[in-house]
């Protein structure tokens, strides 16, 4: 089956005073809207204006922080809508160097299940855990369906954001089995270190201890942020993922989670990644055939 290019309307750009440009591709999340953030903001690195300072893709938009003093802001939004035309509709053998990277979960393990319990009054169903309520509102037969539907297929980090290091992953299945959740009728005032929470239609992982909203369904042995860079994986950057990296949970045991926790405070562990070529056109033709294709490097 021959991939199709995705038209997507017009972009809409905004300034954010003298130093900020604002760029919205769609109203709503698809993975179309964030192929095509990827593509431009790819194109505009290579490209190397000067004057732009930071540039950082969003789920289905972006923003460029520029210096006003080297490049008139007005100049380099007609810049961009050249890039929204060229880099924007993909061709179908437009690919991305990426990698796809194993991660462990822990699921309904004693943290995040002792905090979830004592925040349920936050909660939209009080008399369950976050997992039940997910898998009855989802239409999963129960807990053990869910959490394969979850480690079946790949998910693709759209951006980092919200706190430092903090990935918002999207599953890579057809929107009709995108599995949603809503946030906590309020936040919690604590949520652990590397708990793995879902909201809405995105994953993520919690870089640090702190507040959220999410709901939770497990914890991760492994860091998604270093601020020390202590572990070999951070070395060059205090957070692990990066957009467009393709994340595969995989459902663990405790003494595996024991064993990789060990190998963290050892400073040795390692994440399993694999470089692969992501095609976004063959991955719309026939997102499953492609996910297998993907979960097979790993």
């Amino acid at each position: 089956m021959a991939a199709t290019t995705t038209h997507l309307p017009p972009a809409r750009y905004e300034f954010g005073g003298d130093e900020f440009i604002f760029v919205e591709l769609d109203q709503e999340m698809s993975l179309e809207a964030n192929f095509k953030a990827m593509a431009i903001t790819g194109a505009l690195r290579e490209q190397g204006i000067d004057g732009v300072i930071d540039i950082c893709p969003s789920n289905a938009s972006y923003m460029i922080r520029l210096d006003p003093d080297r490049v008139h802001p007005a100049e380099l939004v007609d810049e961009l809508r050249g890039l929204e035309i060229t880099a924007g509709d993909l061709p179908d053998d437009h690919t991305v160097p990426t990698r796809i990277v194993d991660v462990p979960i822990l699921f309904d393990d004693p943290w995040t299940r002792e905090t979830l319990m004592r925040f349920r009054d936050n909660h939209q169903d009080p008399t369950g855990t976050d997992l039940e309520y997910a898998a009855r509102i989802n239409g999963f037969r129960g807990v053990p369906e869910l959490i394969d539907s979850i480690t079946g297929s790949p998910f693709i980090v759209t951006m980092l954001g919200f706190v430092p290091g903090l990935p918002f992953c999207y599953q890579m299945v057809p929107r009709e089995r995108q599995i949603e959740v809503p946030k906590y009728v309020r936040p919690r005032t604590d949520t652990p270190e590397r708990a793995f929470g879902y909201g809405g239609a995105f994953s993520v992982v919690y870089p640090v201890r702190g507040a959220g909203g999410y709901q939770l369904f497990g914890i991760a042995p492994a860091p998604v942020f270093d601020a020390a860079q202590t572990l070999p994986d951070f070395a060059d950057h205090i957070a692990f993922p990066k957009p467009s990296d393709i994340l595969h949970y995989r459902a663990i045991d405790r003494a595996e989670y024991d064993r990789i926790r060990g190998e963290v405070e050892a400073g040795t562990f390692r994440y399993r990644t694999a470089e692969v070529e992501f095609s976004p056109s063959a991955f719309l033709a026939d997102p499953d055939g492609f996910n297998r294709t993907l979960l097979e490097v790993l």
